[in-house]
């Protein structure tokens, strides 16, 4: 501690030359007396500046945490005073020096935190850049007249803070990345002569560099740099937007995405500011999870890496292994990632975006914690090291005397303690970066040389056949599979030699390929499989992120084999939703789906994300939604997770909290233009209501099921909407119901929500959209006919209010428990079986169809409506209660109109042929067996119905 001492006396001496320091009390003189030791910047910084101490003392800057506001007014007041550009040179160092003092000594003395000095530096920077920014363009204006844009609008420069300024995490002395923009071309006005915008700003910009980058006799502000601009230092100084906006679409690499992260923008607040950040998001944030930011991620760090070797850097708290720039490639590798689904992680800051990343689940809490409690303590050493000589360094001291300051603020005891504390901190850093980040090599398994050969050599289907043949040798895979599985192999070299895809793209292809041909090997038709696969990389091969995701992640792409081995429907929809293979990467999510109560709640949670004004946006998430979940289910299905009538339920629990989405977002836009119609104006009912018919009313959606429904409104409607354009509440109801149609119907880039079926409301096709509930009740019971009666049985609302909720009930009730004529009840059910069965059995000789051939489907739930429609006014509580055909079955048991061995096998036969139905439709393949299957099944179901109708 005698260096320490010794410092600080030799530094007090010069500084009592220049000032007499008797008007300070001894607790202040042993203030500076540790600073001074501590730090020859500030020691420097109070000899040339001597005034600086009796200003620190006799105001509140050393005492007071948040000196913002301060800093903001305090700047103002001194350029309001400045005249000429020497003048501005001088007033920005003083405020510098001043302010960089007052954060030195608060956190070299602990008074401070270090979230306290990166967030007061950081403001100190943008306040001097802004303030030099508006002083300078006044200045300029009156010299050169004011830039406008072609139509007259007034143009300022726009500046992006790069790196930690724009994550608003600058540490004390260090450069400044910055890019200058403007928004459009045109010319000045006012001045001697015009000049163009571009010329006017890049003198500005130039002036601006100078005021801070220039060392005067009183130092510098910041050291600028502009490298980061498009195309360097051989690029423009400043770009317009237009300029900026076709070089990253164009010409941007993945490193200027890495830096773009943090990019903050500063510069009058408006429109323009808002369209710059707004036209760069794409570039940066992929809307899909974005895979390549990993390899990139191992580029940048191996090209690090050498420039440590080949600088022989050591110590370097920074770029060494385990140092902040891993922890800050962690966090912006999940941010390039995952940002693009999640807003969230749009933030700036590291600290705040690595708390996302533990909400999101991304990264476990525990490990978020230690990066975290890593980077604080390896920011709070960079920040010691910078505030001892204002020197930008990272690299730790090799002189005993910052040794002893460095520990010294740290509170360590010796340098050996705080040595092996910053080796354990940097060993656990490496550990998790090694994990997020790993290396190639380790990410899968080389492919054998023979697969490569396959892929990379120009063989011909029979060379390429006689190595499968010698690699398969199994039983169950004849000579015919391996020939069309060769032939396939050569189909797609074809087919991508034909499509120029980049070399990145071809590098992750040449190792993906080769991977996948030898996995697709070991499955049961690895010729129908890799058709399959065949497909989905056409589809995906321009878009390299999903290439890489696929080459990155060894789970990921067994997953992908074995859902396409099970399922060509979900092949399909792979393929033509390719966003979908980011749900590939979690297992223990893919097969778990949602739970049944929850799919309202995680939609609404899916959906913040999008903004409520952008319609096109909101479609498009609302079928990415739907086919994720869709996703999550079938996979659960295939693992036999859940069974059959838990399919169903999901699957109708989706399209639920899908339908009461768009409806509220309809009657958002409807109400918005029209007002609220006044039969539910001053309270919170819509007066509207969704019935669904058929699987959806039945709790028995499959796949590929449309929606039946059919829109109530209020029986009594009469009178018109609130808004500043009235009109007809009928008008009204028919726009909402339009609106729901289009948000279902409309073709985005993930293709329709649903296909919607009206053709069971009153009337048919040729009725209106949308009934009152009083012509519903009237229809139903004087012009119906037997079928729609039938249809009724499966229906169920799905959004209504509780004033139509009751009333629905009791016209269904009545409907349903009619007492009806059994005859020819049973002859109208008949025709209409036999009608359907004769325009719509797909069934051959020798095939059985699943759904219409005789003790098929059709006739299983026409049982169960006749039932209803035959005994509801004898048991009406019972039979009109439910509306699938289970349950329907369970009450005709409870009510004797069957046995227990009749509902029984009714059910049975019904749940085991609608499971193939199921396997069927996920193979996309017709509904047809052959007639051999299902014997016994078709026997109970055909003797059920000869004792009922005959």
């Amino acid at each position: 501690m005698s260096l320490l001492i010794e410092t600080a006396d030799k530094h007090l001496l010069q500084l009592n030359e220049r000032l007499d320091l008797s008007f300070l009390s001894e607790e202040q003189k042993q203030q500076v007396h540790n600073l001074c030791a501590l730090s020859d910047f500030v020691a420097e910084s109070l000899i040339k500046q001597p005034s600086l101490l009796e200003t620190l003392f006799s105001s509140e800057l050393l005492l007071s945490e948040d000196r913002k506001t301060a800093i903001r007014s305090e700047l103002q007041a001194q350029l309001n005073t400045v005249y000429t550009e020497p003048e501005l040179h001088r007033a920005l160092r003083l405020f510098r020096r001043k302010h960089m003092v007052v954060i030195a000594w608060r956190e070299l003395l602990n008074i401070s935190s270090l979230q306290e000095s990166l967030s007061q530096t950081s403001f100190l920077a943008d306040q001097l850049i802004q303030q030099s920014t508006d002083w300078l363009y006044e200045l300029q204006c009156k010299e050169q007249g004011t830039p406008v844009s072609d139509t007259g609008e007034q143009q300022r420069l726009y500046i992006f803070a790069m790196g930690k300024l724009g994550g608003e995490e600058l540490n004390f002395s260090s450069d400044i990345d910055l890019i200058f923009a403007y928004p459009e071309k045109g010319h000045t006005r006012g001045g001697r002569r015009e000049i163009e915008n571009s010329v006017f700003f890049t003198k500005l910009g130039q002036r601006l560099i100078a005021a801070l980058h220039q060392i005067t006799v009183d130092g510098f502000v910041y050291r600028v740099d502009m490298r980061l601009r498009p195309f360097g230092e051989s690029g423009p100084l400043v770009s317009s937007f237009n300029s900026l906006e076709d070089y990253y679409q164009t010409h941007g690499r993945e490193w200027e995405r890495y830096a773009m992260v943090k990019a903050r923008v500063l510069g009058k607040e408006g429109p323009d500011k808002v369209a710059l950040m707004a036209m760069l998001r794409p570039f940066v944030f992929r809307r899909y999870i974005d895979f390549s930011a990993i390899d990139s991620l191992r580029k940048m760090k191996a090209m690090i890496s050498a420039e440590v070797r080949r600088k022989g850097l050591k110590d370097n708290i920074k770029l060494g292994m385990g140092g902040i720039r891993e922890i800050e490639f962690v966090v912006q590798a999940f941010q390039l990632i995952h940002g693009g689904r999640n807003i969230e992680l749009q933030c700036k800051g590291l600290e705040q975006a690595l708390q996302v990343i533990a909400d999101l689940d991304i990264l476990s809490q525990q490990r978020v914690d230690c990066l975290l409690e890593s980077y604080r303590f390896l920011r709070a050493v960079e920040n010691v090291l910078q505030q001892i000589g204002d020197q930008q360094t990272q690299t730790l001291p090799n002189n005993e005397l910052d040794r002893l300051r460095l520990i010294t603020v740290l509170k360590f005891v010796d340098w050996q303690s705080f040595y092996t504390r910053l080796t354990q901190v940097m060993t656990k850093v490496n550990n998790e970066f090694n994990w997020v980040i790993g290396e190639s090599e380790e990410q899968h398994h080389e492919a054998e040389q023979g697969f490569i050969e396959i892929w990379q050599l120009a063989l011909t289907s029979e060379e390429i056949e006689q190595f499968l043949i010698e690699t398969i040798r199994r039983e169950e895979v004849d000579a015919t599979q391996i020939t069309h599985f060769a032939k396939m192999i050569v189909s797609l070299k074809q087919d991508m030699s034909r499509r120029p895809i980049g070399p990145r793209g071809q590098e992750t292809i040449d190792k993906l390929l080769p991977r996948i041909i030898s996995l697709i090997c070991d499955y049961p038709q690895p010729d129908q499989l890799f058709e399959r696969i065949h497909h989905l990389l056409i589809n995906i091969m321009r878009r390299t992120a999903y290439l890489e995701l696929l080459n990155e992640n060894e789970g990921a792409l067994k997953q992908l084999l074995k859902l396409c081995s099970e399922s060509y429907r979900v092949s399909e929809q792979l393929a033509r939703h390719p966003i979908l293979l980011d749900e590939l990467l979690d297992p223990a999510k893919l097969y778990h789906p949602t739970a049944l109560d929850s799919y309202h709640s995680e939609l609404q949670q899916f959906m913040l994300r999008i903004p409520g004004e952008d319609m096109e946006q909101q479609m498009e998430a609302l079928r990415q939604f739907k086919q994720m979940q869709f996703l999550h289910i079938a996979t659960a299905d295939i693992a036999k997770g859940i069974k059959l009538p838990q399919v169903s339920d999901h699957l109708t629990a989706l399209s639920e909290a899908i339908l009461d989405y768009v409806v509220q977002i309809a009657w958002t836009q409807i109400t918005d233009k029209f007002g609220f119609p006044s039969n539910v104006e001053g309270t919170d009912r819509k007066g509207f209501a969704v019935i669904a018919y058929g699987k959806m009313g039945g709790f028995e959606l499959g796949y590929g099921s449309d929606l039946d429904v059919v829109f109530l409104h209020d029986t009594h409607i009469a009178g018109e909407t609130n808004g500043s354009r009235p009109i007809d509440n009928r008008l009204f109801y028919f726009r909402l119901a339009q609106r729901i149609i289009h948000l279902f119907s409309s073709r985005t880039n993930s293709g329709i929500l649903y296909e919607i079926d009206m053709r069971l409301r009153p009337s048919g096709n040729a009725g209106p959209l949308v009934a009152g509930l009083g012509g519903f009740k009237r229809y139903l019971l004087e012009e119906a006919w037997t079928w729609e009666h039938q249809a009724l049985v499966r229906t169920r609302p799905v959004f209504i209010d509780q004033e139509m909720l009751a009333e629905f009930k009791a016209i269904r009730r009545q409907v349903l428990s009619q007492e009806r004529d059994r005859k020819k009840l049973s002859d109208d059910v008949t025709v209409m079986r036999n009608k359907m069965r004769e325009h719509l059995n797909r069934a051959t000789v020798g095939q059985f169809d699943l759904k219409q051939s005789s003790g098929g489907m059709v006739d299983i739930e026409f049982i169960a409506q006749y039932l209803v429609l035959a005994y509801a006014h004898q048991y009406p509580d019972l039979l009109t209660q439910w509306s699938d055909n289970l349950r329907i079955f369970n009450a005709c048991q409870e009510a004797r109109l069957l046995t227990e061995e009749q509902t029984k096998q009714l059910s049975d036969a019904y749940c085991h042929i609608r499971d193939t139905a199921h396997r069927l439709t996920l193979g996309k393949e017709a509904r047809v067996t052959v007639v051999d299957q299902f014997v016994e099944e078709r026997q109970w179901v055909v003797s059920i119905w000869e004792q009922l109708f005959n």
